[in-house]
């Protein structure tokens, strides 16, 4: 904090903002179609969006349907190639297992997270799949930026159910 209370600078987190926004935002579609707001963004290494997703798995029956499965597809799509390395992945809740083996098998360089899952987490929280020294590929990884609007998206949610 600063002397004036509010918070201090942040660039390592400050830096992925914006498109922590645009994750946000696909999240806000998840919950037009009925679905968890999580939301996810791929980043080329240049910075333009290749890849969005949002929950789909009510909209479309399909339990892989998550925002960060479907938001990789969708870069790799664009890429014409499975392999994303210079890409950035940044998405709204901490990637469960499937998501984090996702993106391990991917190889992005980068995963950026706004809210910790405490009860699914695979990226620190409940386990830390993506960093395991046994893989061959380990990602940096960036938690909690805008992590308490990432998680009150999440709450106000669940409370409205």
């Amino acid at each position: 904090m600063t002397e004036d209370g509010t918070p201090a600078p942040d660039p390592v987190r400050d830096r992925w903002r914006a498109a922590m926004r645009l994750a946000l935002d696909q999240a806000g579609l998840a919950v037009a179609g009925g679905d968890v707001p999580v939301g996810a963004v791929v980043l080329s290494a240049d910075g333009s969006v290749i890849g969005r997703g949002h929950n789909e798995r009510e909209a479309t029956g399909d339990p892989s349907a998550h925002a960060e499965i479907l938001a990789l597809r969708r870069a790799a799509a664009v890429l014409g190639e499975w392999r994303l390395p210079g890409c950035t992945l940044v998405v709204t809740l901490e990637p469960c297992t499937m998501c984090a083996g996702a993106v391990q098998q991917s190889r992005v360089d980068r995963l950026v997270y706004g809210a910790r899952d405490e009860k699914a987490g695979a990226a620190g929280s409940l386990w830390d799949l993506v960093r395991d020294r046994r893989l061959n590929h380990r990602p940096e990884v960036i938690d909690g930026v805008l992590a308490d609007e990432c998680a009150r998206m999440l709450t106000d949610f669940f409370r409205s159910r």
